[in-house]
């Protein structure tokens, strides 16, 4: 869309546009990759940093999409300031009868000193080509991201976009400014030509792909993405997208179909749970959340079954158990945390396997409130003892404790935990019964 003059005095004045910066490390698909960024709240089943690479869920989580990033000239970033610009751009408004100085002599280089130091300038003076360019290798030169930008806005008002495509295309570093500030302000049919122009294929896909933001109907969305999965993408990016239509498409089946069954009343888990939030537009974790909450045991062939999610989008074993951990958890559905945990050898004896590990299964149940003998049994699974102990003198799991103390030998740390325990208690009864044992030597 083209921008006005009152669009860009608008970036200047406005604390919503940042200024430019030679560091900014955004990601450009920071929202689309899934497999690295969570939605927000698995942290409420799970509060463990030793597993960064697992995504959280959240009913409230982003739409799937891109954030823009910045050009990033690694050699200039200590020559720029932290601050917020300041309105330098040219001929911005100022109060009635405020003075001007319309100088004839002020140079390139005293012009751009001057903007520099947040005087207000009329950049009219410059009207050849010659003058226009001297004047923008004056603001590079001096290394100032926002005096850059000013000269850029002056150029863009005063040049066919033709001349200022060729000009910038030998000067990188006003062409980066340009590009950032493009980004910000939205201009996104100018940012296109400029990517055109350049024959910056993948940029170009990129920018005409992140246009499915603002595109808020889910039909058109979708249709609109099937457009994005033949552009010249890398190669991984072009399996995100591909990744992010199939997704799409298979959320409008499912809400179509649960909107339903909502409004029939005749699903318990919908009058029991009636949803928070459409599953339209959310990360595949949410997505997959979702499913194993409120179609957890549909057959493999149905696009809401969590097993035809996790085969679709190749999710990994670790992450798709610690999701519907999260959600069979938060319904109390106790035996399908069991089944989800419980393997057969060729033999067909059973045994519990936890790829996340058996001491996050006890936290998420744990802030599930699952009851102690649930807790105990998962407790008693942790390999480590003394996160085995850890966790039972916690959760207050007393029998963990006192058998694994019993097992250690350890006296001392077991009439410690005798003080713990209520007074008359069984607890208490089995302690004494076990320190008063001639059958164990202890070793303290």
């Amino acid at each position: 869309m083209n921008r006005t003059k009152g669009d860009e005095e608008e970036y200047w004045n406005s604390s919503k546009f940042k200024a430019f910066t030679f560091d900014d490390e955004d990601d450009e698909l920071s929202q689309l990759k899934e497999s690295k960024r969570a939605v927000n709240s698995l942290r409420d089943f799970v509060d463990d940093d030793d597993d960064d690479d697992l995504e959280r869920v959240s009913w409230g989580g982003e739409p799937v999409g891109r954030r823009t990033r910045p050009g990033s000239f690694q050699s200039l970033s200590d020559a720029l300031s932290d601050t917020p610009a300041k309105s330098y751009a040219p001929e911005l408004g100022r109060p009635k009868g405020e003075y001007r100085d319309y100088s004839n002599d002020w140079s390139p280089s005293d012009t751009v000193r001057r903007l520099r130091k947040g005087k207000v300038c009329s950049l009219e003076r410059f009207r050849s080509l010659q003058d226009k360019l001297q004047l923008l290798e004056e603001a590079v030169s001096m290394h100032d991201g926002n005096v850059i930008t000013a000269v850029l806005i002056f150029l863009k008002r005063t040049l066919s976009k033709e001349i200022l495509f060729r000009e910038l295309e030998v000067r990188q570093v006003a062409l980066r400014h340009l590009i950032h500030f493009l980004k910000e302000i939205g201009d996104q049919k100018l940012l296109l030509d400029l990517f055109r122009f350049l024959d910056r294929t993948e940029e170009l896909a990129l920018s005409h792909y992140r246009e499915h933001l603002n595109i808020q109907d889910p039909e058109k969305r979708k249709e609109f993405l099937k457009t994005c999965i033949g552009l010249p993408f890398s190669a991984e990016d072009s399996a995100h997208i591909q990744d992010h239509y199939t997704l799409l498409e298979r959320q409008i089946i499912i809400e179509a179909n649960d909107r339903h069954l909502e409004a029939a009343g005749q699903t318990e888990i919908f009058r029991k749970h009636p949803r928070k939030a459409s599953i339209l537009n959310m990360p595949l974790v949410t997505t997959l959340f979702y499913s194993c909450f409120y179609h957890y045991t549909e057959a493999e062939g149905t696009f809401s079954s969590p097993v035809n999610l996790k085969k679709t989008f190749k999710i990994p074993d670790k992450q798709y158990v610690l999701t519907a951990l999260a959600a069979r958890a938060k319904l109390r559905a106790w035996h399908d945390v069991d089944a989800l945990f419980t393997t057969k050898n060729w033999l067909g004896y059973t045994k519990k396997r936890a790829p996340i590990g058996f001491h996050r299964v006890v936290e998420i149940l744990h802030k599930n409130s699952a009851p102690v003998q649930i807790l105990q049994e998962y407790v008693n699974l942790v390999e480590d003892v003394d996160t085995k102990l850890n966790l039972a003198t916690k959760f207050k799991c007393h029998d963990v404790v006192i058998d694994t103390c019993r097992d250690l030998k350890d006296r001392q740390q077991l009439l410690a935990y005798r003080s713990k325990v209520d007074k008359g208690s069984a607890e208490e009864e089995k302690i004494d019964a076990i320190l008063h044992s001639s059958q164990i030597r202890w070793k303290n």
